[in-house]
């Protein structure tokens, strides 16, 4: 009689495709995710660090309104003690009919005055509004593409729904590079400069941090 097989290598090696399979899915899946973000941030990153050579000329756009009596009468009623307070409803929704603002951020009261800054990605914009008359006047000022993508590089006044993609992305960013990671040291037996590589990315950016950078 024959001695019985053993299957240990058999199960070595299924263990070993079973890990490649959800290496290389786990990879390719993240990738997909991350991409556009990747191509985004990747030139974004070119622009941001010659930023002074990349200059845009700013467009400014004024624009004027009158507030209704109904409204400014309201807009008064509801003026608060605090220096920095939320437009009332109704007026942040006259206001972002009139002008091309969002009125969600806190505005700036003052005796005369209600001033809402309009922060937005690649440029500013401002409404202030007189207490006294309701004569409301606005200011646009924008930077070009260049800028408005920079920005969203950064994340500057961009919006909680931008937050939550940049926290997305960066998530699928460490799963495609940590799968990548594995599957390096998986396939560089086959691969002699693997390793050599690896370590030039870490060693070039550590000696210009160390050396040239104070």
């Amino acid at each position: 009689m024959h001695a019985p097989t053993s299957s240990r290598p058999a199960t070595k090696k299924s263990r070993k495709a079973f890990w490649l399979k959800q290496l290389h899915m786990w990879h390719w899946m993240s990738s997909a995710v991350s991409l556009i973000g990747l191509l985004l941030f990747a030139i974004t990153g070119f622009t941001l660090n010659h930023a002074a050579d990349i200059e845009g000329s700013p467009v400014v756009t004024q624009q004027s309104a009158q507030l209704p009596p109904e409204l400014l009468a309201r807009l008064n009623a509801s003026a608060p003690d605090a220096e920095k307070a939320p437009l009332p409803p109704a007026i942040a929704e006259w206001v972002e009919e009139s002008f091309p603002v969002k009125a969600s951020a806190e505005a700036e009261w003052s005796e005369g005055e209600v001033y809402l800054p309009a922060p937005r990605p690649g440029g500013d914009a401002w409404v202030a509004i007189d207490l006294e008359t309701g004569a409301a006047s606005g200011e646009v000022t924008s930077r070009g593409w260049i800028s408005y993508l920079n920005d969203l590089h950064k994340g500057r006044n961009s919006g909680g729904e931008w937050s939550l993609f940049i926290d997305i992305f960066s998530f699928a960013c460490l799963v495609f590079a940590i799968t990548g990671l594995f599957l390096l040291q998986l396939h560089s037996a086959k691969r002699k400069s693997t390793w050599p590589l690896v370590g030039l990315g870490l060693a070039i950016p550590a000696a210009i941090a160390i050396i040239f950078i104070h």
